[in-house]
């Protein structure tokens, strides 16, 4: 399985660069991790609401390049769904067993995603109706999927 982090912007701080690697090094085991990253806008302060829509249009524009037709696109949105890990790790195994060789997750920048990703999208996911860093939310998904992996393989994982 290849595991795609298409994401908005660049990691600049150094415990975020340095967890990811480490969930990067950790996931090798289990599948083909990718990162593609793009270039994210400046976002004004107290911008308009037209302002915020074409930044995330713009933003969408970059991440739809990077989205390829055999992706299986999950979509973080805060209104997707919200599984526990357990159901998470069944929902990749699934698609795994179903034929799907390649999952993308998708993540926006601080506006978040643009209605163009979101229906492109074959599955929304939330980790909570709370707001976090996008750059933050990589790393929390990388955990996420290597917990998943190790629930798959009934390997040890704290809970």
């Amino acid at each position: 399985m290849e595991i795609r982090i298409v994401t908005v912007g660049k990691i600049k701080e150094k415990y975020l660069c340095d967890g990811i690697a480490e969930y990067a090094k950790r996931l090798s085991r289990y599948c083909r991790l990718t990162f593609c990253q793009v270039t994210d806008e400046k976002t004004p302060d107290k911008a308009s609401e037209a302002l915020n829509t074409q930044i995330k249009n713009t933003e969408g524009e970059r991440l739809m390049k990077h989205i390829r037709e055999q992706d299986y696109v999950i979509a973080l949105a805060i209104d997707g769904k919200t599984p526990d890990s357990v159901e998470l790790s069944q929902k990749i195994e699934k698609l795994g067993v179903s034929g799907i060789s390649s999952i993308a997750f998708v993540i926006g920048g601080s506006l978040g995603l643009s209605e163009s990703v979101l229906k492109r999208a074959d599955y929304k996911l939330s980790f909570s109706r709370m707001t976090f860093p996008h750059q933050l939310m990589q790393m929390i998904l990388l955990e996420q999927i290597y917990r998943s992996y190790r629930i798959m393989n009934h390997e040890p994982y704290h809970k």
